[in-house]
């Protein structure tokens, strides 16, 4: 896994073999942030971010490198969370946080908010549809401060799910089979 922009661009972290997740391929990971950077978000406007279902923390690494002021990873698996808590202590870099817990009940029961939120779950997660609902029934999400700086919540899936007629949904990108839905 490597990161490819901002402070830590080139670095490189391994994988354990053993890990069931499927991480963002460079492709789609490359893309997605070509377009937050250019219609979205100034990651130099201290950004706070939430990336939830972490995995191998692929995500959560490029919005650190990329100048987001608080960067907090959600793993429920405990050998991702262990790997993602490795990668911090490796980066030592006080704006990452990696959490251990259940995103289910984060999202029911939040106790901070965020600019950003990204969400990879598993595209067998059997409530994966709810998503969505779930981030905007909550504080979870800040509020947008101005134009410059809208608050947006992007959900990876897959191919099986349409959010177009979501109230907050903006926008659907794909590319190969990763679905990217961006809603405000």
């Amino acid at each position: 896994m490597r990161i490819i922009s901002g402070k830590y661009k080139g670095r490189r972290f391994d994988v354990p073999r053993t890990f069931k997740a499927r991480p963002t391929t460079d492709f789609a990971k490359e893309s997605l942030f070509n377009i937050l950077s250019t219609r979205y978000i100034d990651f130099t406007d201290h950004i706070t971010a939430l990336d939830l279902f972490a995995g191998t923390g692929s995500i959560s690494l490029e919005l650190l490198s990329r100048g987001c002021s608080k960067v907090v990873s959600i793993e429920k698996d405990y050998a991702h969370w262990q790997h993602l808590r490795q990668v911090s202590a490796q980066l030592k870099d006080s704006a990452w946080s990696a959490v251990h817990a259940d995103v289910k009940k984060v999202l029911e029961t939040p106790n901070q908010s965020f600019n950003f939120i990204f969400a990879d779950p598993p595209y067998a997660l059997e409530w994966l549809g709810q998503i969505p609902d779930m981030v905007f029934a909550t504080n979870i999400l800040a509020p947008s401060a101005d134009d410059d700086c809208p608050s947006l919540f992007v959900l990876e899936h897959g191919r099986d799910y349409d959010f177009t007629q979501h109230p907050h949904f903006v926008e659907h990108r794909t590319y190969g089979s990763v679905n990217f839905s961006f809603f405000q």
